[in-house]
């Protein structure tokens, strides 16, 4: 399941992020959190020290070797040149799996579990099982040629190939407020969780993300932060109703992390480790639907060929849609796969 965190900033999506995130790790689930916000404090909200954080090689550095490799010998793709963020996996694509190697375990994933991460840091047994990729930050050579959404495109391109399964997360700290809707990255999630503060202009983002969302079907659920007393919590309900999971308390828990303490889930307030558990119900009840995610995604290829990538790249790039392919198929054989080697 594909998780999105998303909000204006400083609302606090990193940090519903990160305990989120903790929380699946302390059930043992695999995790693959990524860090896709300009401000790229992911790692440190995950205990990761400064060192160790800006040692991770970020994502977008092997978007070119990205491409190559999830190209595989697909006959619609003639180059790995050709392949923009968009580009769908067809016959032929290389997909990725949780239970599965690929290149990235090696060119820029830290690994939390057992300190085989990519700069030579420690693991923490708090978070085992989780993975930890950035998308990297805005650079001064970026300035006045090229945008921060050429650094989530590789991401972008890792959800449209990804195979993941039942109790499988990944989870994903957004770019802040409506920049998300400069591609088609807001549809690869099954779940999108929106923080939002008890003020009226963090509302307003909350409305200007729903109504874009609303589009296109996907639905987004309200989480509060910075929950300071009950009024709080109650003016958020009166305003989003059944939107609005609940909301996080004031956590000395969490202040103290911030300051560069050790935390363990254990510390949250027993609130906040609840609404946690919501949380993950949430994204647990929601169906998998393979058909209506390749249709955004095919969506969203076309509409990116036809305002930017047929011309920038010089070809037309929606003819890399494969319409026979069926990720839904692949998905159903990696379970059967999965259910055969748990029974063994």
């Amino acid at each position: 399941m594909r998780i999105a965190f998303v909000g204006k900033g400083g609302s606090g999506k990193t940090t519903l992020s990160s305990l989120f995130i903790r929380h699946l790790a302390a059930a043992s689930a695999p995790v693959l959190a990524i860090d896709a916000d300009i401000n790229q404090h992911l790692g440190a909200a995950l205990g990761l020290d400064e060192r160790d954080a800006a040692g991770i090689p970020p994502l977008s550095r092997f978007t070119r070797d990205l491409k190559e490799y999830l190209r595989g010998n697909n006959p619609r793709i003639g180059s790995a040149a050709e392949m923009v963020k968009t580009t769908p996996p067809g016959t032929g694509s290389r997909l990725l799996r949780f239970g599965s190697e690929s290149p990235l375990d090696k060119w820029c994933t830290y690994r939390f579990d057992d300190g085989n991460d990519v700069d030579g840091g420690g693991g923490s047994a708090d978070l085992a099982g989780v993975r930890l990729m950035v998308t990297g930050v805005f650079e001064e050579s970026d300035l006045g040629v090229a945008c921060y959404h050429s650094k989530v495109g590789a991401a972008e391109l890792y959800l449209n190939h990804l195979v993941d399964g039942p109790g499988e997360y990944v989870v994903m700290d957004m770019t802040a407020g409506a920049d998300a809707f400069a591609s088609g990255l807001f549809t690869r999630f099954d779940a999108t969780f929106l923080v939002v503060e008890p003020t009226r202009k963090s509302l307003s983002v909350y409305h200007q993300y729903r109504q874009y969302a609303d589009e296109y079907g996907i639905a987004v659920h309200a989480v509060g932060n910075k929950i300071t007393e009950p009024g709080d919590l109650a003016f958020l309900r009166g305003e989003l109703g059944s939107a609005l999971i609940g909301g996080l308390v004031f956590s000395r828990a969490v202040r103290a992390q911030e300051r560069g303490e050790p935390m363990s889930l254990e510390q949250l307030e027993p609130e906040n480790r609840t609404l946690l558990a919501d949380l993950q119900r949430r994204v647990d009840e929601v169906p998998k639907d393979w058909a209506r995610y390749t249709e955004l995604a095919h969506h969203f290829h076309v509409k990116n060929a036809h305002s930017w990538a047929n011309s920038s790249i010089g070809t037309d790039v929606t003819t890399q849609i494969d319409p026979d392919f069926s990720l839904a198929a692949h998905a159903a054989r990696a379970a059967h796969v999965a259910e055969a080697v748990a029974a063994v």
